[in-house]
C-alpha cells in the first residue's frame, strides 16, 4: 500500500481504539440479565423435550456386578456404554475418562448409567439398585501409583544457596478441595436432527466441548453443533466438565430422537464436578539474617483424583 494511505489507516484505528480505552463498555448480556428476561439452559423447553437424570456410582472402587430397575421402563429412555457410538472417552488433554462406567468404576459418583422421561416426577422417582464387588481406593496421592504429570523448574545452585542462609524455614502445608459455586448448576439441552446435534449449555469452553462430542458421538465436526447459553457463573468450572455433561444428554437424544434436558440440582453439582485440586505443599527456604532469599526447595503434590 501506499505509505500515506497506510498512516491513514494506523491514524484512524488510533482515533477508533482511543474512543474505547478508558471508558466504560455496556457488556452485551448486562441489561436482559438485570432485568430477569435472560433464559438460562433450564428456561428452555421444546415439544417433546425429556427431562434426563444421571445414575452415579456410590462406592470408590469396584466392579459392576449387576443392575436392578425398581420401577416399569415403559416410556424410558435407558443409555450405558453399550450405547455409545464412538468412543467411551471424555477427550480433552489425555483421553483417560470414559463418559460412563463400563464395567468398573473408579471414584465416587462417576456416571454409569443415563435415564430419560417426559416426566420429570417419575424420573426422579424411579429407582436403580447397584451391586458392586468393592476394591480398595487409593485415597492418599502419595501412595498413588500413578502420576498424570510431573514438572520440574531449576534454577542455580540450590545448596550453595542453603550454604550461604543464616536460616532455613521448612514447613508442611495442605489444601484442600475448593468448589466454584457458581450460582447457576451445570445444564444442558441436546436437540437430535438432521443427522446431527446441536447442544446449549452453560459453558465456557465451546470448542472443549465440540471435540469431546465429536470423539464421544462418532460424528463429522459439521455435525455437531455446541450453543453457549446464557451462563450464570463458571469461574473456571464450566471450562471441561461441560463435555461430560454434554455428552450425556447428546447420548439420550440420540437414542430416543428427541431433545433431551440434563440439569442437576445443587447436592449433585457439588459432587459430581470438577473441583480444584487439594494438594501437599512442603517449602524449605533459606534467608540472611538481613532478608535475602538465598534457595527455595519447593515439592507440590496436587490430588487430581481418578
Amino acid at each position: 500500500e501506499a505509505p500515506g494511505l497506510l498512516r491513514w489507516k494506523l491514524h484512524f484505528r488510533g482515533r477508533e481504539l482511543n474512543r474505547a480505552v478508558g471508558r466504560n463498555v455496556v457488556r452485551k448480556d448486562g441489561a436482559a440479565k438485570v432485568a430477569g428476561l435472560a433464559r438460562y439452559v433450564d428456561d428452555l423447553t421444546l415439544p417433546g423435550l425429556l427431562h434426563a437424570r444421571t445414575i452415579r456410582s456410590a462406592v470408590p472402587c469396584g466392579d459392576i456386578l449387576r443392575l436392578r430397575f425398581g420401577f416399569d421402563t415403559a416410556g424410558f429412555t435407558i443409555v450405558d456404554a453399550r450405547d455409545i457410538p464412538g468412543r467411551n472417552v471424555v477427550s480433552l488433554i489425555t483421553d483417560d475418562q470414559p463418559c460412563l462406567a463400563d464395567g468398573g468404576v473408579r471414584h465416587v459418583a462417576e456416571p454409569i448409567l443415563l435415564l430419560a422421561h417426559e416426566d420429570r416426577d417419575r424420573l426422579l422417582a424411579a429407582a436403580v439398585d447397584i451391586e458392586y464387588r468393592a476394591r480398595e481406593p487409593v485415597l492418599d496421592p502419595a501412595r498413588s501409583p500413578l502420576a498424570f504429570k510431573r514438572i520440574a523448574i531449576g534454577k542455580g545452585d540450590i545448596d550453595e544457596g542453603f550454604r550461604q542462609a543464616d536460616v532455613i524455614v521448612e514447613g508442611e502445608y495442605r489444601t484442600g478441595h475448593q468448589e466454584h459455586l457458581y450460582i447457576e448448576p451445570n445444564g444442558m439441552l441436546a436437540i437430535p436432527g438432521d443427522g446431527g446435534l446441536t447442544v446449549m449449555g452453560s459453558l465456557q469452553c465451546p470448542h472443549y466441548v465440540h471435540r469431546a462430542l465429536v470423539e464421544l458421538l462418532g460424528l463429522p465436526a459439521s455435525k455437531v453443533r455446541v450453543v453457549q447459553a446464557e451462563t450464570g457463573g463458571g469461574f473456571g468450572g464450566k471450562e471441561e466438565y461441560p463435555s461430560m455433561i454434554a455428552g450425556h444428554a447428546c447420548l439420550l437424544a440420540l437414542k430416543s430422537g428427541r431433545p433431551v434436558k440434563l440439569v442437576y440440582d445443587r447436592a449433585e453439582d457439588m459432587l459430581a464436578t470438577t473441583k480444584r485440586h487439594p494438594s501437599v505443599v512442603r517449602h524449605r527456604t533459606g534467608v540472611t539474617r538481613d532478608g535475602r532469599v538465598t534457595a527455595m526447595d519447593i515439592d507440590v503434590l496436587m490430588d487430581g483424583g481418578a
